[in-house]
């Protein structure tokens, strides 16, 4: 579908890439199970397609739909998160560089010391919070400056507008991993960033029942060099995985304005509870970059992490507690999860340079479902006196 000036995001949402199959009508997007296709002469594959590696019409219909939601000229859809973010690092050849947020996923973080700092790219995190610790971190050798906003675990705030002008000034890419936020609370694109990454795993598909990744932009150049590396290297989703994030994303923003809500008011009531040290969220005012997470995003994202005053042995007790909250890692799906990121999605990070951070061995973090409010708040009522 062709996007319109009027069509809003809960349009596009629904629609984007998606039209109903022109031989019988049908609503919702084919699943194309098939390997292979027909050519009408050699090397003049029927409609661009000729082998499911390089394209499949329903993967085309989902890099499409994401491209939409975040404003993007194009969308290549991946097998995983990190299948996105070996494809970004895939482009880059021994000596180049990369700025990196200090507060990373502990896959992106695995991803970049562990892989690919072995064959010659190198690495430098940094405060993204502090535009001109990012300038300063800068070489001659940067091909990507590569934030989380809000970050993960810590949730803290960057600057994409600011930046994009620090990384652009100095002729670099700026690539933001949107996966937190959602294209439907903040589009890294309008803000002046030249790539967008999602895990589709997470809020995109929304029901924790798939696995995929995502890259978003506008250069036709970059989208032939990154389609290049998607194709030759192969991490990517079946149909079936492109059907199910296709799905979810027609609820995104009904599920957005639940996990947001529910968010809130849970960060506010953890915030007047004695047994916590405190409570990161950026919708708090108590948040640092509180001004400017209202100025760039919509609203404050189904993410919050607390620490408790009593250290690790009481966080570990209450995740281990709680009924409707389970115990697990990823994130974004209907249900709500907790976990304790330093023994977790983070542990692949030094336990040094996660302290250095901030990032506590006791943090906890959760993903706040769309359940009842009142239900979630009571469960983590009860773990807390489990805790005690």
């Amino acid at each position: 579908m062709s996007q319109r000036p009027q069509d809003r995001f809960e349009t596009l949402a629904i629609h984007a890439g998606q039209e109903p199959d022109p031989r019988n009508g049908a609503i919702m997007t084919p699943v194309y199970f098939t390997s292979t296709y027909k050519q009408d002469a050699p090397a003049v594959p029927r409609a661009g397609y000729e082998y499911s590696r390089t394209s499949n019409p329903t993967r085309t219909a989902l890099q499409d739909n994401v491209a939409a939601l975040e404003g993007g000229a194009f969308g290549l859809c991946f097998s995983s998160g990190l299948a996105a973010t070996n494809a970004l690092l895939d482009r880059l050849v021994p000596g180049d560089h990369v700025v990196a947020g200090d507060d990373l996923y502990g896959g992106t973080y695995r991803i970049f010391r562990r892989v690919f700092e072995r064959y010659g790219i190198r690495f430098s995190f940094v405060d993204t919070t502090d535009p001109a610790a990012v300038a300063a971190a800068i070489e001659p050798a940067t091909r990507y400056v590569y934030i989380e906003t809000p970050s993960n675990p810590l949730l803290r705030v960057s600057d994409i507008a600011a930046l994009a002008k620090v990384a652009h000034a100095k002729d670099k890419l700026l690539v933001v991993d949107n996966t937190f936020a959602t294209p439907f609370l903040q589009q890294p694109l309008a803000l002046g960033a030249d790539l967008v990454l999602h895990s589709l795993t997470k809020y995109l598909g929304g029901h924790s029942d798939v696995v995929g990744g995502a890259l978003i932009g506008n250069d036709a150049k970059l989208r032939d060099e990154l389609a290049f590396f998607q194709n030759a290297v192969g991490g990517t989703p079946g149909p079936m995985d492109a059907f199910l994030v296709l799905r979810g994303t027609k609820t995104l923003h009904l599920r957005m304005e639940r996990h947001c809500s529910n968010a809130m008011e849970l960060a506010r009531w953890l915030e007047s509870r004695k047994e916590v040290a405190r409570v990161i969220y950026p919708g708090l005012p108590s948040h640092r970059q509180h001004a400017l997470a209202a100025r760039q995003m919509r609203a404050f994202g189904g993410m919050l992490s607390f620490e408790l005053a009593a250290g690790l042995e009481a966080a570990n007790k209450l995740a281990s507690s709680t009924r409707l909250f389970t115990l697990a890692e990823s994130l974004g799906g209907v249900e709500s999860l907790i976990e304790i990121p330093a023994s977790m999605t983070h542990a692949s990070i030094p336990a040094p340079t996660r302290r250095s951070l901030g990032l506590a061995d006791g943090l906890v973090r959760i993903s706040v479902g769309v359940e009842h409010v009142d239900d979630l708040r009571a469960d983590l009522e009860a773990a807390f006196a489990q805790a005690r």
